[in-house]
């Protein structure tokens, strides 16, 4: 039996001496490529935990003791270690576990995670209630240097630091210059500081030497320079310093020794505490450890030479179609200028840093201030692209309304992965952009039925004065040809696709290939439906719609999207204004009021009755009802 079947708790693991558990971890990341490489997944970042999550559990005692994993990357290992095992085959998979922690699974995952940055302040959240109760539990607390890049977790440092909470905050640095090179004096002077007769002896001092008459209070102070000068010249600790937070390290992430010194050291500390660990991404696994980009999500792959199995598609992503525009485009408009928060190669844009370094801004897991930052380029006459996933665009909310919208300025927003995204499930699916994004004024919001009409409707953002999203899909596009010029397209124009008297389809986006094929289904059962791309969920192209529901009584919208507030409000909204919605038959498809599981995007699509086959039926109830 391996050392990790005897694992089905953190009990379990506490019985395994110091000697066994480098074994264990080599197979904890034996398995964990096993797994992702038939599921897909977050690979680099939890092969570098691997002894980080093991030092954790090894220590502390969860669930007791509240360990939260910053955004869930990086915790495979503690999936593995906190009962999951069994299950982990399952992981990402329709109806398995999660690729993130989630409250739900588990009672070892202390919050539910998706978006970076958000563990200090949950931390801080815990630590406070667990003090009002009374208890007398620990709040560890780890993230990764570049969740470090978001203003959440300095506002959480911020307040713990004043505070002075019981919480541990332990920073994975696994790729930011954020320190030197770990080595043998910094790891050393981290374990001896962090030793608890040496903690309480650094007190007595500071207390004795304050209470020396006349010069006490000098003498401590300059003593007090003398060590943050010697941990600043060492270590980057005077940041988290002022913070009010004890500083320790950097010490080597993957030494599970030294780890399980300096946590059982600090854990008799009463007071915010930072450990800084170095960690390799990919750890263990050299190709993640040469190509830790690639393999942060990855697909399918062979385990023996990390290539991908799935054949590469001839027909581009709707992603690679949007760089490749954007670097057309910027080419003839020195103007165009792209902004992004920490994903140049997952928003499409590394051609276009390479070509015009200059135009091109990476601001880190910072979506706030990639919007106001894009708005004040904007003001001086520049044409702002910013490149996000719906699911962080959200965070973002507050800067588009304020900063944007109030002054119409003309920033462009590409929304990447809008609608269903597939295995990474209800933290990451962009299924309410069309509604928050139409509910502001002086925005325009448009989605594409096909990877041509993106690069047109990329061309009509730049030249339109004010606030523009365009909406995309994850995954490949059509396979339609794509033209050498992009035409500028009329705003709030829709184009006619199919035409037919027994019914009418509304689509936008990526469901209109839908659509398309639901006509194709209905006419060979003898019924003639009229199409519309509407293109504009903001602004509708109302006459076009209202005109056509006068003549066609039934009419079935069709969106990827919520349908609250979405692109099937904003017909009935039309309608209604109009005077003509008691004189129709409605059936809107979308996503209903719930938060949409992780699975495959098809058979997400399928359950949740807006694909090809559920616009037939929804065709066939309305026409059955007249």
């Amino acid at each position: 039996m391996s050392l990790l079947d005897r694992i089905d708790s953190p009990a379990d693991l506490k019985q395994l001496s110091r000697k066994e558990l480098p074994v264990l971890a080599q197979e904890i990341r034996k398995l964990i490529v096993d797994v992702v490489s038939k599921n897909g997944g977050h690979l680099a970042s939890s092969l570098g935990a691997v002894e980080l999550a093991i030092a954790v559990h090894y220590v502390f005692d969860s669930p007791k003791d509240r360990i939260l994993w910053d955004v869930g990357h990086q915790a495979y290992a503690h999936k593995l270690i906190t009962g999951r095992r069994d299950r982990f085959a399952t992981l990402r998979r329709h109806g398995g576990l999660s690729g993130f922690t989630k409250m739900s699974e588990s009672p070892h995952d202390a919050f539910s995670t998706g978006h970076s940055s958000t563990s200090i302040s949950a931390g801080l959240g815990i630590a406070c209630a667990k003090g009002l109760k009374g208890e007398d539990s620990r709040v560890v607390t780890i993230i990764g240097d570049g969740s470090m890049t978001a203003g959440l977790a300095y506002e959480g440092l911020n307040q713990a630091g004043d505070l002075q909470k019981d919480i541990v905050v332990i920073l994975n640095d696994n790729e930011m210059s954020i320190s030197k090179n770990v080595g043998a004096l910094s790891s050393f002077l981290s374990r001896t500081f962090s030793r608890k007769r040496l903690l309480e002896l650094r007190k007595d001092l500071g207390d004795f030497l304050k209470s020396l008459p006349k010069f006490g209070e000098d003498i401590y102070q300059f003593a007090k320079r003398w060590e943050d000068s010697l941990k600043s010249f060492i270590t980057p600790g005077m940041l988290f310093e002022a913070f009010n937070f004890n500083y320790f390290g950097p010490i080597d992430g993957h030494n599970l020794n030294h780890l399980i010194d300096i946590l059982r050291n600090i854990q008799y500390l009463k007071e915010p505490v930072l450990l800084h660990v170095s960690t390799k991404k990919g750890m263990g696994y050299p190709p993640a450890e040469s190509n830790p980009v690639y393999f942060h999500g990855v697909g399918c792959f062979e385990v023996e030479t990390g290539n991908c199995i799935d054949s590469p598609s001839p027909i581009p992503t709707y992603t690679q179609v949007f760089g490749k525009a954007m670097t057309a485009l910027a080419e003839k408009d020195k103007r165009i200028v792209a902004v992004t928060a920490a994903m140049p190669e997952g928003t499409g844009l590394v051609d276009f840093s390479g070509k015009f370094p200059g135009r091109f801004f990476d601001v880190g897991i910072a979506e706030q201030h990639a919007v106001t930052f894009a708005a004040g380029m904007a003001t001086e006459g520049l044409r702002p692209v910013v490149a996000i996933y719906s699911t962080f665009l959200q965070r973002a909310f507050d800067q588009i309304l304020h900063d944007v919208c109030i002054e119409s300025l003309p920033v462009v927003f590409a929304v990447d992965r809008g609608g269903i995204v597939g295995e990474d499930g209800m933290t990451h699916h962009g299924l309410f952009d069309l509604t928050y994004l139409r509910s502001l004024p002086n925005m325009t919001v448009m989605a594409p039925k096909d990877e041509n009409e993106l690069c047109r409707m990329l061309a009509t953002a730049i030249v339109h004065d004010g606030p523009i999203a365009l909406r995309y899909p994850r995954g490949i596009g059509v396979g339609v040809s794509i033209d050498e010029a992009y035409p500028v397209l009329p705003i709030g124009k829709a184009e006619i696709l199919e035409e037919g008297n027994d019914a009418l389809i509304l689509a936008i986006g990526r469901p209109v290939q839908d659509a398309v094929k639901a006509c194709d289904t209905l006419k060979k059962e003898g019924f003639t439906t009229t199409l519309v791309n509407c293109r504009f969920v903001k602004p509708l192209d109302a006459n076009l719609i209202c005109s056509l529901a006068e003549k066609i009584r039934a009419v079935v919208t069709v969106e990827e999207n919520v349908l609250q507030g979405g692109f099937g409000s904003a017909v009935l909204e039309c309608l209604c204004n109009h005077g003509i919605l008691h004189q129709c038959r409605i059936t809107r498809l979308g996503i209903p009021d719930v938060f949409v599981e992780h699975g495959p995007q098809q058979v997400l699509r399928a359950e949740y009755r807006i694909d090809a086959p559920a616009i037939v039926d929804a065709i066939k109830g309305l026409l059955q009802k007249h």
